[in-house]
């Protein structure tokens, strides 16, 4: 697993895409309107990643393998580094941003539900974001780690993994188990992977 590139590590953790293997990234189809270089930076798009038609990714953004953005939703990279993990999906109408200082890091095999509000935090591998949930800058949600729908997450909070989360402010109301945890995420996330690529052969505008 890559670092969680907060402000104390020695080595962000995007150090090792300053050279990115391009012969992986950026083959792919996708309309001209959804994805865009913004000055220098331009998102780097794994080949067997996602971005759907009506969606924004702009800027300083890297998507892994398997990874897929959804209808509506906006992946901001205009300060600091923006970085979708492997079979992670970001869900309809979702809004990913981050300040100077303060990555944006979605590890692998998270599912972030429709309408969430993700800004300049740390998403370990593994975590369900509810729907409509907002988790701040500097927060952390360890991994395996569920988010209830709504739930708020303040600046610089620290989630422990396998935790069940609700609420506003977000508490934690219960510890799961490993495979409780892998019930809500990693398959939940493997069954995005699949629909991906049904999107990405058979979704065709009707004339």
């Amino acid at each position: 697993a890559t670092s969680s590139g907060c402000k104390d590590d020695p080595v962000p953790f995007y150090a090792e895409y300053s050279t990115p293997p391009m012969l992986e990234f950026n083959d792919v189809q996708r309309s001209e309107d959804d994805v865009y270089r913004l000055g220098d930076d331009e998102p780097q798009l794994h080949k067997d990643s996602w971005v759907a038609p009506n969606a924004a990714v702009m800027g300083k953004v890297r998507m892994e393998e398997g990874a897929s953005v959804w209808f509506s939703s906006t992946v901001r990279g205009d300060n600091d580094l923006i970085h979708i993990g492997k079979n992670t999906n970001i869900q309809d109408g979702c809004v990913l941003h981050a300040d100077d200082g303060f990555p944006l890091s979605i590890g692998d095999n998270v599912t972030v539900g429709h309408m969430a509000m993700l800004h300049g935090c740390t998403i370990e591998d593994g975590a369900l974001i509810g729907i409509g949930s907002t988790i701040l800058n500097g927060a952390r949600i360890g991994k395996g780690s569920v988010i209830g729908a709504h739930t708020l997450i303040p600046e610089k909070k620290e989630i422990p993994p396998y935790s069940m989360v609700m609420g506003t402010p977000g508490k934690v109301v219960k510890t799961l188990t490993e495979e409780q945890a892998a019930q809500f995420g990693e398959k939940g996330a493997a069954g995005y992977v699949e629909r991906l690529r049904q999107f990405k052969s058979e979704l065709v505008p009707v004339a």
